[in-house]
């Protein structure tokens, strides 16, 4: 997969998730600012990189703030040498090119159900799909994704290929943030 040539390279602290019971299966590192700057979009943004010197390709999610955060797995961090409380390095360089998304089972059927909406959903940009399925997924209640799903599906319909009113980094609408850290 190509890249774009921005490559960045800071430490940041490995913090561990306030979690209910003893599941460690999971970091995250909170990029600074200026690195988050440097990105693309101040939405979700994959990247490939470097976990002190360890290889990585992931998607970064948008922290609320107009930066980023970095949820790193147990396998990561372990094959990187690193435990939580460590400080690391990272490079950061963003793809070129989004990878193709995921698309929920639900979302999929929905789809499937709406020949109009699918043949737009085929013609929009990979980026578009992203926020699309954002979009759904950070519904916090069943009920809520579901409206979304059907929404999704109408405005698809009906010729639109960008969700409308979503703000992707949730700066305005606050909607996402990096998560609390265990250890602050």
């Amino acid at each position: 997969m190509s890249k774009i040539d921005v490559k960045s390279r800071f430490e940041a602290k490995l913090h561990r998730p306030v979690q209910l019971g003893s599941d460690i299966s999971w970091a995250f590192v909170v990029l600074p600012k200026d690195v988050s700057e440097k990105l693309p979009r101040r939405g979700k943004t994959t990247v490939e990189g470097t976990i002190n010197g360890h290889h990585f390709q992931a998607t970064l999610e948008p922290d609320g703030q107009l930066s980023h955060w970095l949820q790193v797995s147990r396998a990561l961090y372990e094959a990187a040498g690193v435990t939580v409380g460590d400080i690391v390095t990272l490079e950061l360089t963003p793809v070129k090119q989004e990878p193709e998304p995921d698309i929920p089972a639900d979302f999929q059927e929905a789809l499937a159900a709406m020949p109009e909406a699918h043949k737009v959903w085929t013609d929009t940009t990979t980026i578009a799909r992203l926020d699309w399925i954002h979009w759904i997924t950070s519904a916090k209640q069943l009920k809520t994704r579901a409206k979304r799903i059907g929404d999704a599906c109408d405005m698809l319909s009906s010729g639109k290929k960008h969700v409308c009113c979503f703000d992707q980094s949730g700066y305005y609408s606050k909607a996402f943030r990096a998560p609390d850290a265990a250890d602050l």
